[in-house]
């Protein structure tokens, strides 16, 4: 862990890797943060991969509400839960974007 100092830039692309929309923070917010997450996730619906640093039960819980599922990755520390095979291969693939 260090200091950061800049810009963190979020993107939210499609299967075919079009981008749909993106948002530009400063490095000391949160990416789970609310006003990120719902600039992000404006006209979306279905199926959202994201990497471990948008866990959170809140966010989770929130963008169920509207429509969409947040499949992300476990971290070692976490018990493991029931996942799709066909979404564990797609979370593999959102490294490639």
């Amino acid at each position: 862990m260090g200091w950061f100092y800049g810009f963190k830039l979020h993107l939210v692309c499609n299967d075919r890797v079009e981008l749909l929309s993106f948002c530009l923070a400063l490095g000391n917010v949160d990416d789970r943060d609310s006003k990120t997450i719902q600039t992000l996730t404006k006209d979306l619906f279905g199926k959202l991969f994201g990497d471990k640093g948008y866990i959170s039960a809140s966010l989770f819980e929130t963008l169920f509400d509207n429509g969409i599922h947040l499949v992300i990755g476990i971290r070692s520390n976490m018990k493991n839960k029931l996942t799709n095979s066909y979404d564990k291969i797609l979370l593999r693939k959102h490294s490639i974007i």
